[in-house]
Formats: structure tokens, sequence, C-alpha cells
């Protein structure tokens, strides 16, 4: 019995040193297994940010219909809406530049504009954004501000004298005006009547569509942001320091209105009833039909943000309201001030 249990446990010893010395031999086996035939599939969570995050600013605005909504600001963002706000897409611009403006002619077809003569258009909607070439100095580039009108003619103002015209939906444009060491803020159009403005209250309006156009005095010094014709007659134009200047006879001469506030005012509209005009630390100007009557206030209680462009919400359920560019993107409606993508403030 003693030589049975000497030769099984003889066994049992070699058949534990061969399971104990192949056990690494399997392991390696196993991990070469693995490096070779096995793929290994990452699970990432993928965090898509908001299309208006809070460190956003819009400086251009534009609603061409009562529920679209494109707006285009800094490091070349351009969002839209089209449930009126609800929700919104950010869209792929191919430029980092911060854009300065935007104009829709309908809602497929748009253009943005921006630091170093940036101009981007679009015939899908934004889906996608293209580079357009247009004349340059070499000097100074940027493009302020882009109005669009009907048969896709759009003006594009800016730094050094610049203002574009383009009559095919901003495919190619060409310069209305010599290079100049100046600057164009904004331009309006009222059929063939036309005003632009800039800095140092320099002033210039045409009356035959854009082919030729005449200085003329504004009666004030400082930089005027913005204008708007209201039909070939009637426009106002605004500027820092609270100035207000207003014409009825086409811009041949102008109107100091009484000042109302010292803060700087970007952008005035026409909306159908009244002159609103918005600028910076939340400030809100309103005057009467024909410009001689305004008030001041704030575009909302404890709101200081400033504000460089002002349209009209195309709704005919929300009298008085208004979409807001600037520091934030934001509606105002009625007494209701109200951020996009964040909590109303």
């Amino acid at each position: 019995m003693q030589k049975m249990f000497e030769k099984y446990g003889k066994q049992a010893r070699i058949l534990v040193s061969l399971v104990t010395s192949l056990v690494p031999l399997a392991v390696v086996g196993g991990l070469l297994y693995a490096a070779f035939f096995v793929k290994a599939s990452a699970v990432v969570s993928s965090v898509h940010p908001p299309a208006i995050e809070r460190r956003d600013s819009f400086l251009g605005v534009a609603v061409p219909n009562e529920t679209l909504l494109s707006a285009a600001g800094s490091n070349g963002k351009i969002v839209r809406s089209d449930d009126g706000g609800a929700t919104w897409v950010a869209q792929k611009s191919a430029t980092t530049e911060n854009l300065q403006g935007i104009a829709t002619w309908d809602a497929r077809q748009a253009v943005v504009v921006g630091g170093d003569g940036v101009v981007l258009t679009t015939e899908d909607g934004g889906e996608l954004w293209e580079a357009v070439q247009v004349p340059k100095s070499e000097v100074a580039n940027k493009l302020l501000n882009v109005k669009a009108y009907s048969d896709g003619v759009a003006w594009a103002v800016g730094e050094m004298g610049s203002m574009l015209k383009t009559a095919d939906y901003g495919r190619t444009w060409e310069r209305a005006l010599p290079e100049k060491d100046r600057a164009w803020n904004d331009v309006s159009f009222f059929g063939d009547v036309g005003i632009v403005v800039g800095e140092f209250g320099q002033l210039m309006k045409t009356a035959d569509g854009g082919k030729t156009w005449q200085s003329v005095s504004s009666g004030v010094e400082s930089s005027l942001m913005s204008v708007y014709l209201k039909d070939a007659s009637n426009a106002v134009a605004v500027g820092l320091s609270g100035v207000i200047v207003s014409t009825s006879d086409g811009g041949e001469h102008w109107h100091l209105s009484e000042r109302k506030t010292r803060e700087h005012l970007n952008s005035v509209i026409w909306d159908g009833s009244r002159w609103v005009a918005v600028g910076d630390k939340g400030a809100i100007v309103t005057g009467d039909a024909d410009a001689s009557v305004w008030s001041a206030g704030r575009v909302s209680e404890g709101n200081l943000g400033w504000n460089t462009q002002i349209v009209a919400a195309k709704s005919a359920a929300t009298p008085n309201g208004y979409i807001l560019a600037g520091a934030s993107l934001a509606s105002l409606r009625g007494e209701r001030f109200s951020v996009f993508g964040r909590d109303a403030d």
C-alpha cells in the first residue's frame, strides 16, 4: 500500500508541477490572443455643448419670418432657430473671425460679414456656408454691417470706406465707393434712396440706387452707428453718447433731437408705429412718428447689457416684440425680457 501511495504521489507531484509550469504560458498566450484577435471597443460618452452658451456674444440678428431667427457673432458663431427661439442649432461657419452682421433674403438665402473682410453666404438655410471673395484694402478690412433687399441685392459697409454691393445674392461683390480712411457703420435703403453713416458724424446719401453718392452734413461730430429709412423721405440715425438726428427730406437736411441718454446708441429701427433704438448698458429710447418726441429707459429692470442690434419680431400676436443682439441674444415682448439659451433676466 505504501508503494502504491508513493507511486501515485509521485505522479500527482509531476502533474501539479506540469500544470504550474503551464499557467504562465497560458496567461501569456491569452494576452497574445487578445492583442492580435480581440478588438477593444471603447465606450465614449460624447457631450454636445448647447448651441448658445453664456460666453457667446451675437452682434447681428435677422428675422425673415415669424418663426425663423438667425444670429451671428463672436468667433465665427452662427445659430438658427426655426421655432421662434424655443430651440437653437449651431451652424458650421468655416471661420473664427468675429461676425459683425447678418442679413437674410428668405428662409434659405443669407449672408454674414465680419473681421478681415469675411463674407459668407448660404443657399440652403445654413447647412453650408461658403466664403466669398470681396474687394479688399491693404490697410484694414473689417466689415461692420450688411443689409439685404429684394432681387438679391445687399450692401455691406466697414473700415477704409468699404461700401460693397451684390446683386446676385452675395455670390459676387463690387465697390460702390473708392477706398478712403474712414469707417462706415451702417447703411439703409428705401427704394432708390439710400443713406450711409459712419465715424465722426460722416453721412452720405444717394437718390439713384447707389450709382452716385453725395456727402451731407449730419450736424454732429461724434460717430453715427445706425441709420434707418422708414420711407423715401424720413430717416433716423443714432450714435455715440445718445445722439439722435432725423431727416424728413431724404437726407438732405438733418435735425438734432434733444438728448435723452448719454449711453451710446448702436441700432435704430422703425417698427411700424414708433422709432426704437438700443445701446449700451441696456439703454432703449423710443420716438414718435415725426421723430420729434423721445423718451428713454432700460430694456429691463436691472439689465445693463450692451445691445448692438434690434429688429422687430415678425409676429402679429406679440405687438411691440423685438429681438436683440449684443452681449446676449434676447427677446423683448412688452415688458418681458428673455435671454435665449439661459433663464430670463
